[in-house]
């Protein structure tokens, strides 16, 4: 399974990093609202749209709203808003769970869908323009490394269960981990990159936004840990081998990144 992982990372890694730095963007746009396609159309299956026509029209309207939102920038800091304040809510309900997965049924998980998938588009989008492709990779990097962090932190010294009614397998242990890792990687790349250094160059700033960021991705692993045992599934699906379904690939990006972006472009 680890093998797996690395090979599959190894592969997907470089690719994603390419289309960051490489891709205009109208074709970075483009690129990734069809990438996020992929987590739409799995999370219709966790929201039990059933036929094939109606995972159509979900994913046909998802994309019309990602198109109307990129030639309405004006709208940009009100909808980041709005997704930061669901992925508060969604934190609510890792809090509370098991109580709250009677929330996670069909009539709110199908705009919750658009709200998280459309968001992290959005935010990848806002991110591109305002802070440009070096602060993407920073986001990713922070979120990766708080997760393979946890991954071996876990394996290594994991003890005390972080969530056990969400994901027993997860310990604080591992948690802390990952979320110093990311310390460490963000603030060094903040401080040693120019074009990072050009938002801010001071290392506590970079140092307390990596820790907020890895602590938020977790948060972003557990509500869709907590919505897969709702919903009675072990994995969202099986595009990457080792990996899962895409949402199980970017359940802490799609938290992690809106509220980047919600900072970088200056809104309280």
């Amino acid at each position: 399974m680890l093998k797996q992982r690395v090979i599959t990372a190894l592969i997907a890694a470089p690719t994603i990093i390419a289309a960051i730095f490489l891709l205009p963007l109208s074709a970075f746009a483009a690129v990734f609202l069809v990438l996020a396609g992929f987590g739409v159309l799995e999370w219709a299956n966790l929201a039990d749209i059933r036929s094939n026509a109606a995972k159509g029209v979900y994913l046909v309207v998802y994309a019309l709203i990602g198109y109307a939102l990129l030639n309405a920038p004006a709208l940009w800091p009100t909808v980041l808003k709005c997704v930061v304040a669901f992925w508060a809510m969604a934190a609510v309900v890792v809090l509370t769970f098991p109580a709250s997965g009677q929330v996670l049924v069909r009539p709110v998980l199908i705009p919750a869908g658009y709200v998280a998938f459309v968001g992290a588009w959005l935010a990848l989008v806002a991110l591109l323009v305002a802070g440009g492709p070096w602060l993407i990779l920073w986001v990713l990097i922070v979120v990766w490394s708080a997760d393979i962090g946890a991954y071996f932190a876990g394996r290594q010294f994991g003890k005390r269960k972080l969530a056990s009614m969400v994901s027993p397998g997860k310990t604080w242990e591992g948690a802390i981990g990952g979320t110093v890792l990311s310390g460490v990687l963000g603030s060094t790349l903040g401080t040693t990159v120019p074009a990072l250094q050009t938002l801010t160059p001071d290392l506590w700033q970079w140092m307390a936004g990596s820790l907020v960021i890895a602590i938020v991705s977790v948060f972003g692993d557990l509500f869709e840990s907590a919505l897969k045992r709702a919903r009675g599934v072990k994995d969202s699906g099986g595009l990457f081998p080792g990996h899962g379904g895409m949402l199980d690939r970017v359940d802490s990006l799609i938290a992690a990144l809106p509220c980047v972006a919600l900072a970088v472009t200056g809104q309280p």
